[in-house]
């Protein structure tokens, strides 16, 4: 993907220059990720976005067992219409973030695909509405765009080969799709996490220290009534989040609690793009408090 097809100010160095200039001194959570965006140009950071770069990353540093089977890796896109996939099955692009088509029985009747222009989508389908053209027309659609805005936003992911992962489905131990635990990891030692449910329907979203103690505040969506219940296995995936997360001033763990497993969902150096929303604003600083950010990366 060329930059030159992005929008002036994303490429621009005098734009640079500018936010360089105001993020110099970071105090709340938000500015210290656009601090990072605009600073760290580590080959880590660029592991980290690529969905399948990461698997070697994970596996070497907690085990490739916490690892969802990948069903096939794809350059081509038009490939998806010849594999022989199960019942279950996700399909993502490497380099992007929240998007997904989540093939299930559990689905929504009426969930359909969305046409491929509407872009990074996350869609929870039937396989009797998982239509192998219209897949291939939406993975099509994502290796043509440029995730992240270009070199002075979320600049790694345009440094990932665009690919399409179709990777197994993840269920709940009732089946459906499992609560998404999300660990903010501050120079190896996770302070927060985030919970969120519901993701195709009635989503809640809850914030916890490491101690599991709720936190008055909200990132948009309600909290769950009644709050959730502390997962048996949180201090496993504590422990996996620091080691996922030792190399780094900061990066945010997604696992998931499957009841028999723990399984790896994505590393996330930029939350939101750096564009996180607090409510109240004060906990934006209590967030921040926790990241020391480096003068220079190296």
């Amino acid at each position: 993907m060329q930059y030159g097809e992005v929008r002036w100010r994303e490429r621009s160095r005098l734009v640079r220059t500018w936010r360089l200039l105001r993020t110099r001194r970071p105090r709340s959570f938000t500015d210290k990720v656009r601090y990072k965006m605009l600073r760290d140009h580590r080959d880590l950071v660029v592991t980290f976005a690529d969905k399948a770069a990461v698997r070697r990353y994970v596996a070497a540093a907690v085990g490739e067992e916490v690892l969802p089977r990948a069903l096939a890796l794809l350059d081509d896109p038009a490939e998806l219409r010849a594999l022989d996939l199960p019942e279950r099955y996700v399909v993502k692009p490497t380099h992007g973030s929240g998007a997904a088509i989540v093939v299930s029985p559990a689905a929504a009747p009426d969930s359909v695909l969305p046409a491929a222009e509407h872009g990074w989508v996350y869609r929870h389908v039937r396989p009797s509405a998982a239509d192998r053209d219209r897949l291939v027309a939406i993975a099509r659609h994502w290796v043509g765009q440029l995730y992240g805005q270009g070199p002075n936003r979320e600049w790694a992911y345009g440094l990932v080969p665009p690919r399409i992962i179709v990777e197994e489905f993840l269920a709940s131990p009732g089946g459906g799709i499992p609560d998404d635990l999300k660990f903010f990891v501050f120079n190896g030692v996770c302070r927060f996490i985030q919970l969120d449910a519901g993701r195709f329907g009635g989503r809640t979203q809850d914030f916890f220290d490491a101690e599991w103690r709720h936190l008055p505040m909200s990132g948009g969506p309600a909290w769950a009534d009644p709050l959730p219940s502390r997962p048996a296995r949180l201090e496993e995936m504590i422990g996996i989040a620091e080691r996922l997360g030792a190399e780094t001033d900061f990066v945010r763990v997604d696992l998931y609690d499957l009841g028999d497993r723990v399984v790896f969902g994505e590393l996330t150096s930029y939350p939101a793009g750096g564009d996180s929303p607090f409510e109240p604003a004060s906990f934006n600083l209590v967030f921040g408090k926790q990241w020391t950010v480096p003068r220079r990366y190296r």
